[in-house]
């Protein structure tokens, strides 16, 4: 089927273009969603009598959707999921997630605006693309750990994995010097008893 682009669509074409889809995504998305028509030679008159209206309201959308942009691109956004102490989160992190998080700090992102490259199962910093147009987009970061206090250290560079080993020699420290303090403890009472 070929229609005739009203915006443009990412990795079909550019606004005013006539494409030919397949029926089915056509009618299913396209068409429904008021991203094209059907290329009738009605169809194609009609465009042309838009065309300035639509390359007007499409110049507005971009210009709004940079101003948003240049206040978006950069964030980061804290969201807290419990895991396991391997950083392994139980479930992922979604899209709904990462656009609550936007929206709950002040910004209207959707869901459907926002890309995941590859599925959110770990403790850590992830980057998230955000289209607030099909010409703009903005890259947010999501922070995604236990608590509050976790988010902070791994914005300050330090991974969960990282935290875990200091905490374990920490450990293997102290119990290095008590066996030490237990082992000189034992030399002075042998010195006394020579």
């Amino acid at each position: 089927m070929q229609v005739i682009l009203l915006e443009r669509v990412a990795k079909l074409g550019q606004m005013g273009e006539v494409v030919k889809v397949k029926e089915g995504y056509a009618r299913n998305f396209l068409l429904p969603q008021g991203k094209a028509l059907r290329a009738s030679e009605a169809n194609v008159k009609a465009f042309e009598a838009q065309k300035v209206q639509l390359e007007a309201r499409n110049a507005d959308s971009k210009a709004e959707a940079d101003k948003i942009a240049a206040s978006l691109d950069g964030e980061t956004f804290v969201v807290i999921r419990s895991a396991s102490d391997a950083g392994a989160l139980y479930g992922s992190v979604t899209t709904r997630d990462a656009a609550d998080a936007a929206t709950d700090a002040g910004f209207s992102v959707d869901r459907k605006q926002v890309v995941l490259g590859a599925p959110i199962k770990y403790l850590g910093l992830h980057d998230v693309t955000v289209v607030l147009h099909p010409e703009v987009n903005a890259t947010i970061t999501l922070n995604v750990a236990r608590s509050n206090e976790e988010a902070e250290l791994q914005a300050q560079g330090k991974s969960i994995q990282d935290l875990a080993a200091e905490a374990d020699a920490e450990a293997e420290f102290e119990i290095a010097e008590l066996f030490d303090d237990i082992g000189s403890a034992s030399d002075d009472d042998g010195d006394s008893e020579d």
